[in-house]
């Protein structure tokens, strides 16, 4: 019996990928696990790597970078555990968090999805888990008074951020670089939705959970390191967009038409508040980091005039040209 089946996607990201095969091998315990890392076009000998070290990982191998939501998906229907969990190849599992998470699942008959807790390299708390978009939302998160204010809880409602990640919680959205999924729950309610190509895809699927009468809910018993964004800092400027444009397809897709253009006001706003903060940054220091930015938000402003949020989504001709 296979307890659990972990599906790393993963692109271009060979070293930290065998640190967390690793750590997964290392940390399974006594639980039934089958690992399947999805590859999504890597140049960078990823694959070549695992099949040499990790003989008892199973490797699917893109042609193209298909996106982390339809990756996933491939990993799902050939998953054979009780359990589904989804990790990303930019993380360490610690103390059998795996086996801690799935027993807390055991506990919990209801949720259909668990979190844990999640620290940065220096093992600090990383604020994962958030509620889902909404026009109040995202108008708090565009002022950034969450910042100023973390330990209030309407200014920082969307990342939580008066939470300290300590207790058993249900939340709206557990994020996507741990993600335990019990498999009867898919099976009702469906993979995830491959529209959305990185970001937005576990928020999704949670909203669609909850949909269904199930529950989300984080525990802080396991714990994993996640060194976050290495693969979407191989192109800042699609994903900063991406990232935008994931909150807008939501929106879209769940909450009709006059919210979403609602939405795409606040999106631009925060566009259009931060280009003045960044041209006055590159006149002055002139770095490489200044102008990213600036090109950032000059480029978000006419792609949503222009396509709404389809123009701001990153598809795979943007990863491919970067390679």
């Amino acid at each position: 019996m296979t307890d659990v089946t972990v599906i790393i996607v993963s692109w271009n990201t060979r070293s930290l990928l065998r640190d967390c095969l690793r750590s997964v091998v290392e940390q399974a315990g006594e639980l039934g696990v089958e690992v399947i890392v999805i590859d999504n076009a890597s140049t960078d000998g990823s694959v070549e790597m695992v099949k040499a070290d990790f003989p008892q990982v199973s490797v699917i191998e893109n042609s193209e970078n298909r996106g982390f939501a339809a990756a996933n998906n491939q990993g799902i229907a050939a998953a054979k555990g009780r359990y589904i969990l989804l990790l990303n190849s930019d993380t360490i599992v610690l103390d059998k968090a795996i086996g801690k998470a799935v027993a807390f699942a055991e506990g919990h008959p209801e949720a259909a999805v668990v979190g844990c807790r999640v620290l940065n390299g220096d093992r600090t708390l990383q604020r994962t888990c958030f509620m889902f978009p909404s026009l109040l939302n995202m108008v708090l998160s565009s002022t950034y008074l969450y910042k100023l204010l973390p330990r209030s809880r309407f200014f920082g409602r969307e990342q939580m951020t008066w939470w300290d990640r300590d207790n058993v919680r249900e939340v709206d959205v557990v994020t996507g670089c741990f993600m335990l999924v019990r498999r009867e729950a898919t099976e009702q309610v469906g993979r995830m939705d491959e529209q959305f190509f990185v970001y937005g895809e576990e928020t999704d699927w949670c909203y669609r959970f909850k949909k269904a009468g199930w529950k989300v809910l984080f525990t802080p018993d396991a714990q994993i390191i996640h060194l976050g964004g290495q693969s979407s800092r191989q192109v800042p400027l699609e994903m900063s967009l991406q990232l935008r444009a994931s909150v807008l397809q939501f929106m879209h897709k769940h909450h009709g038409r006059l919210k979403y253009r609602a939405a795409c006001v606040l999106v631009w706003l925060f566009f259009a508040v931060r280009v003045p903060i960044w041209l006055l940054r590159y006149v002055v220091k002139r770095t490489d980091y200044s102008q990213m930015r600036l090109k950032t938000y000059l480029a978000g402003m006419s792609r949503l005039i222009s396509s709404g949020y389809r123009g701001l989504c990153a598809r795979g001709d943007g990863f491919r040209r970067k390679q």
